[in-house]
């Protein structure tokens, strides 16, 4: 199981665990009956405090997506409904945007800014296919303006 954590986030460590790990379970990457890393190796693989990836698990238990059985580990209980794995997807999107605008706001961008910025370059990404990728990506094309 490989989880990517992004510790310059503003979304606690905690939260991006179970982020991961319903996306994955979501996803069908994790099945009902896979067996999860211990708490204590899992910390280790992350770099995190023992605690954090405890907290998470037990989240997820709470949740009924993961059964630890003490002695024996933690298994997937189940694959995640549809409408459970949309409000995931929103919730994990929302968590981005926040972070985002706070980012932003720390820099001394106001929500002017952003605003203009973001609809111009996701007219362009809708336009294109793809996300714009780099500043020099900007430069060779310009972004397009706002129609009113």
């Amino acid at each position: 199981m490989w989880l990517e954590l992004d510790f310059r986030s503003h979304v606690p460590i905690y939260l991006q665990i179970i982020d991961r790990i319903e996306t994955q379970i979501a996803s069908g990457e994790l099945k009902p009956g896979d067996q999860l890393p211990t708490v204590r190796q899992l910390a280790a693989d992350l770099r995190v405090n023992f605690n954090t990836v405890a907290r998470a698990y037990r989240l997820l238990d709470e949740a009924g997506l993961i059964s630890t059985q003490q002695g024996r580990g933690t298994y997937v209980l189940g694959k995640i409904q549809a409408e459970r794995a949309e409000g995931l997807h929103h919730a994990a999107v929302e968590a981005f945007v926040r972070s985002f605008l706070a980012d932003a706001a720390r820099q001394g961008f106001g929500p002017d800014d952003v605003e203009e910025i973001s609809r111009r370059m996701i007219k362009r990404w809708r336009a294109e296919g793809t996300p714009p990728q780099d500043q020099e990506d900007a430069a060779e094309k310009p972004l397009p303006q706002e129609e009113e």
